[in-house]
């Protein structure tokens, strides 16, 4: 619907936001919540907009940035010029209508303009307000919140890369997905809280918060005991064989969860006396002789490509798989029937993975283009 409204049947038909985040992390979370169902009005400064507009190349047929076109469909667009009392105004407006806010300006920039939690609740105490932030409201509010920064600060490239070389990033800004995920869960939570008492409440996800739970057992190993993970390249610290291997033509991912899967791979690469060899008989073993294994391994997968490996071990119930680029990865969910891209308009997107029987995620608005500023 070109008016931005939602079908009854939509699991968020009513929910409306008014949108004040860009760059990746609020903006993907709206679109999540768009996809759904929500009406998401994204505002956006004059002159430009968000950031991402601009960030290209690439950029799709009609000329704009695909870094915008990643995260910003189901939404409409209005510019406001919020270093104005009228535009702050128009933004005061908008929020206390919507009734649900999503921002993620540096801690304390909404307040200053007047537009803070507490400012807007004063008019509407239903109000959720989803503050995004690099490093939280407390001490760290001023420090600088690209993704980068956080992967570095938050340990997540000190457990990326090959040992022998430098640290590395993950190939896409995944902290900012991480925590637009995050904050979709908590806005669900608090609008469900808001439709059984009629209360609203803040919600508040930092960057380097969401990339700490996100750690999962690196994290835990910290945690519970005191284990400071390093990098593996693509090792598994806890398992093994669980990680790439190099074949005749290129290189195979294998993930070996137990020790039948173990066997059944030891069989299929025709040397099944290796499930049997005492430095192999456990996961723990297998971990305790990784180079050993990783060597043996290597010597026999090096008689086959690996599309024929891949195979193999598929239909044998071992967990395998060439490792795609991007084109690869598309073609193969592809081919299994996942749909994994949706054409809103004349626009190509990656689409929304959740599969719902009653509900489904539609498409109904392409990424907006900018409009004037009034």
């Amino acid at each position: 619907m070109s008016d931005g409204t939602t079908e009854p049947t939509a699991a968020l038909a009513g929910v409306r936001i008014a949108d004040f985040s860009r760059i990746l992390a609020g903006p993907f979370a709206t679109m999540v919540l768009g996809d759904l169902g929500a009406e998401v009005i994204k505002v956006e400064r004059p002159g430009g907009g968000d950031d991402t507009r601009a960030w290209g190349p690439p950029y799709d047929a009609s000329g704009t940035a695909t870094y915008f076109l990643a995260a910003n469909r189901n939404k409409t667009s209005v510019v406001i010029d919020l270093s104005t009392p009228y535009g702050r105004e128009r933004a005061r407006e908008l929020a206390v209508e919507s009734g649900i806010v999503v921002e993620n300006f540096r801690p304390g920039v909404m307040a200053r303009l007047g537009l803070g939690y507490e400012e807007l609740r004063a008019e509407r105490p239903d109000l959720i307000y989803c503050s995004i932030s690099a490093f939280g409201s407390g001490p760290g509010a001023a420090l600088p919140g690209y993704d980068l920064i956080v992967q570095a600060t938050g340990g997540l490239m000190s457990i990326t890369g090959d040992p022998s070389g430098e640290p590395q990033k993950v190939g896409v800004a995944l902290v900012d997905v991480l925590a637009g995920l995050f904050a979709c869960v908590g806005l669900l939570s608090a609008v469900r809280h808001r439709e059984r008492t009629g209360e609203g409440q803040r919600v508040e996800v930092s960057l380097l918060g969401s990339l700490l739970a996100a750690l999962a057992n690196q994290a835990s190993a910290f945690t519970a005991a005191g284990s400071v993970a390093t990098r593996l390249g693509n090792q598994h610290p806890s398992i093994a064989p669980y990680e790439t291997l190099p074949t005749k033509d290129g290189e195979i991912a294998v993930a070996v969860g137990n020790d039948r899967q173990f066997a059944t791979l030891c069989a299929e690469l025709g040397a099944p006396s290796l499930a049997r060899d005492a430095r192999y008989l456990t996961n723990t073993d297998r971990v305790a002789h990784r180079p050993e294994l990783r060597r043996e391994l290597s010597a026999l997968l090096a008689r086959e490509g690996t599309a024929q490996w891949a195979r193999r071990l598929g239909e044998a119930g071992v967990p395998a798989g060439p490792v795609n680029d991007i084109a690869g990865a598309f073609a193969l969910a592809e081919s299994l029937g996942l749909d994994p891209i949706a054409r809103v308009g004349d626009v190509a997107v990656p689409s929304n993975p959740i599969r719902m029987s009653r509900t489904p995620p539609a498409y109904r608005l392409p990424p907006p283009s900018l409009p004037g500023h009034d």
